[in-house]
Parts: structure tokens; sequence; C-alpha cells
């Protein structure tokens, strides 16, 4: 399989807010996704990034909120259906998304992907489905970002069915093999989102990627287990578990020297194996 890193788009905040005792300056925080290229399965993605249907749907109060927290860059040629074609993939082509879970910086190009097989945790949506709207923003959820077919193409993944993992992947014990080949694993990382979902993923030269999506905002935040200022608790439905998820991560990390460990807003760690992919 093939594994290419790439963004759509990014916003910015202040990098203390992100990790507790980081600096006031405000960084980039990149709206990474990454497209897998599977020998049986065809082009797939983990995430989408931003698309211009943020900023339509953050256009009036209270939603505007949104976009005046995080402010997001985003650029023609960062879309995904655009950075697709480079790879001479069209969006037809894409016939799954792997959703990590359903802030807006995750799903901004799911109506672009009309033919495309959405996984998910099913605890990642269930309970945003029935939410009424005016506490969207409590949970960074743009409704207008989901398919009017979501349902029809929705493939949750069937948490009855664990598999146990190998000590290769410890601490994390157990996991959904997403494709039936173990090429794709995912684990629930409890703590920032409902329902959050990681992948392991291993490339056609036994390289291995842990996507572990916002449990961590930087990278250093997973080596020296520095979680975000106090503040981002607010933004977490479990802040406890967010920072059991947080060591977790950290003790993968320091046992797991050649895995790349990537956050989904990691600007330094995206440009890195950005550069590598291409």
């Amino acid at each position: 399989m093939k594994i290419d890193i790439l963004h759509a788009g990014y916003c910015t905040a202040p990098e203390h807010i992100a990790i507790h005792g980081g600096r006031w300056k405000t960084i980039h925080f990149p709206a990474m996704f990454a497209l897998f290229r599977h020998p049986q399965f065809g082009a797939m993605l983990f995430d989408t990034g931003y698309s211009y249907r943020f900023f339509d749907e953050t256009k009036k109060f209270p939603k505007r909120l949104y976009r005046w927290m995080t402010p997001v860059h985003l650029k023609e040629e960062d879309l995904v259906v655009n950075q697709l074609a480079t790879f001479n993939l069209q969006p037809k082509d894409i016939t799954h998304v792997f959703i990590s879970h359903f802030h807006a910086d995750h799903i901004g190009s799911l109506p672009d992907l009309n033919c495309s097989r959405y996984v998910y945790l099913p605890h990642a949506f269930s309970g945003l489905r029935h939410l009424p709207p005016e506490e969207d923003m409590k949970h960074a959820f743009l409704r207008g970002l989901i398919p009017s077919d979501f349902d029809s193409r929705s493939q949750e993944v069937d948490i009855t069915k664990p598999i146990l993992l190998s000590e290769e992947y410890a601490p994390f014990k157990t996991g959904y093999d997403l494709l039936g080949d173990q090429s794709l694993i995912g684990v629930e990382l409890p703590g920032h989102a409902y329902g959050q979902m990681g992948v392991f993923a291993r490339d056609d030269d036994g390289k291995v990627f842990f996507f572990v999506a916002d449990a961590a905002w930087l990278k250093r935040s997973i080596v020296e287990n520095r979680p975000p200022h106090k503040i981002a608790d607010m933004l977490f439905p479990d802040p406890v578990a967010y920072r059991q998820t947080l060591g977790q991560l950290q003790t993968y990390y320091l046992t797991h020297p050649d895995t790349h460990v990537i956050p989904s807003h990691c600007e330094e760690t995206i440009q890195t194996l950005t550069t590598k992919a291409h």
C-alpha cells in the first residue's frame, strides 16, 4: 500500500493553547488527510481536511465564532479534489473515507467524495445526529458538511467484533480490522471527541504509520506527554480520558521509534512526511 501525507488548508491559534507551557506565538495547524492506495481496495482517504464549505457554513452567528476562534486559510490548490488530480485520481476513485471524528476540519470535503463509503466508529456520529442545531458549536460540528446521502453510504465499524492486537501495537490491546486484511487497523482514542478513531497503516516498504487524529495537536505533546492548556478541557467531552490516551501515545512512541506517529495538525511532522512522500 502506498501512503501519502497531505493537508487541505490550515487554521491558526496560539501555541500555548495546544501544549502546556507553549509559546504565546500564533502557529499553523494544518488540516492533514492521508491518501492510501491499496492493491485491492484502491484509493482511500483518512479524513479530508477543510473545504470552501467551511466558510459557507460559518457565515452567520453563532457559527461565525468558529471562524473567529480558529481562522482558516485555504487555497484552491489545497482542496482535496485538486490534490487528488496530482495523483491522476478523481473523487469517484476514492472507495473509502475513514473518518477519525466529525469536527469540521476533518470532514470538510465529504460532499465532494460522492462515491465513497464512509467508515467511522458508530458513537462518533450517533450523538451528533440528534443534537439541537444550537448545540453544534459546542461540538465543533457543522451539520451542513454531512452529505444528504450520508446514511446510505455509511459503514459503521462493528465495535462488537474487536480483534486482539499483538505486542507490536502495545500498549493498545484491541482494535478493528477496517478492511479485513489487517492493512488498516482502527483503534479508539478517547477524550478529544466521542468515538475518535486512530488508524495504523503499513506501506509497501513495511513502514508503519500511526494516524492519531486530534489525540494530540502537536507531536511534541506526545514525546513529552504535555497536554494542552487547561482551557482546552472545555472543548473535550472527557479531559481525563484525553490525558490517559496521551500517556498511551507517549508509551507507544517511546517503544516504537521506527513508527511515524502523526497528529493531524502538527505542522513540523506533516511537512517532514509530505516532503518524503513526494
